[in-house]
C-alpha cells in the first residue's frame, strides 16, 4: 500500500484518482465489529485459499485443517492488529504460512527437503545449462502420463525448502503478484523473484529427469 492510502492518488498530469476500493472492506468491518456471522464470512471468503496454502506447505491434509483453524481463529481474534498497511489477504496468508511452519517444527520427523544449492541451475562440462526447457507436449497426451507428471511435480514441490515452496505456491498456484508475496512473507521483492525462479528451475529439472528416464516405463 502506498503513502497515498486514504487519499486520492495522483495519476498522470497530476489528476487525482479515487482510492481503490478494498474488496475485503465489508468483511473487515464485520470482524472489527465482532459480528456473529463474521467468522463464517471469513471462512467462506478465505477458507479454501488458506487450506490450499496450508496443505501444500505441510504436505498433510490433517495438519492443514489444524493450520487453517488456527490461522482463521488468529486472524479473527487479532483483527485489531491489522493496520491496513498491506492487503488483508496478504496478512492472512502470512498468518497461515507461520502457522504451517510451526506445525512442521512440531513434527517429530523432518520431511525430506532439498538444500538451496540444489535449486541453482546446473551446467555441463562445456558450461552449457543442463536444464534447458524442453517441449514434452508430444509425449504427454496420454491421461495416465499427465496424471503421473502431476504426481512427480507434486512430490518435487514438497521437497522444496519451505520458504521457496511457499513463494512458489503463492505465485504459481494462488496467482499472487511478486509485490503481494513480498508483503505476505515480509521479504524483499528480489528475494521473491529469486525463490520463485529457483523453484521453477528445480521443478523443471525433476521433470526433465523423469522424462529422460522414460516416464512410467
Amino acid at each position: 500500500m502506498t503513502p497515498q492510502t486514504g487519499k486520492a492518488a495522483r495519476g498522470r498530469g497530476g489528476v487525482r484518482r479515487p482510492p481503490r476500493a478494498d474488496p475485503d472492506a465489508g468483511l473487515l468491518a464485520s470482524l472489527r465489529r465482532g459480528d456473529e456471522r463474521a467468522p463464517d464470512q471469513l471462512v467462506a471468503t478465505y477458507g479454501d485459499r488458506v487450506y490450499r496454502l496450508a496443505v501444500r506447505i505441510t504436505g498433510s491434509e490433517e495438519d492443514a485443517q489444524e493450520v487453517v483453524q488456527d490461522a482463521l481463529w488468529t486472524a479473527a481474534r487479532k483483527i485489531d492488529t491489522f493496520k491496513g498497511e498491506s492487503a488483508f489477504g496478504s496478512w492472512l496468508y502470512r498468518i497461515t504460512a507461520n502457522a504451517a511452519y510451526q506445525k512442521l517444527r512440531s513434527r517429530h520427523g523432518k520431511r525430506r527437503e532439498v538444500s538451496w544449492e540444489d535449486l541453482l541451475p546446473t551446467f555441463d562440462e562445456s558450461g552449457k545449462r543442463g536444464d534447458v526447457e524442453r517441449d514434452w507436449s508430444a509425449q504427454t497426451d496420454e491421461p495416465a502420463i499427465q496424471a503421473e507428471l502431476r504426481n512427480v511435480l507434486g512430490e518435487a514441490v514438497s521437497e522444496l525448502p519451505r520458504d521457496y515452496r511457499t513463494a512458489f505456491i503463492l505465485h504459481d498456484v494462488e496467482g499472487l503478484s511478486n509485490p503481494e508475496i513480498a508483503e505476505s512473507l515480509k521479504i524483499s521483492l528480489p528475494a521473491v523473484k529469486s525463490r520463485v525462479h529457483r523453484s521453477r528451475l528445480f521443478l523443471r529439472q525433476r521433470l526433465s529427469q523423469y522424462m529422460a528416464a522414460g516416464g512410467r516405463n
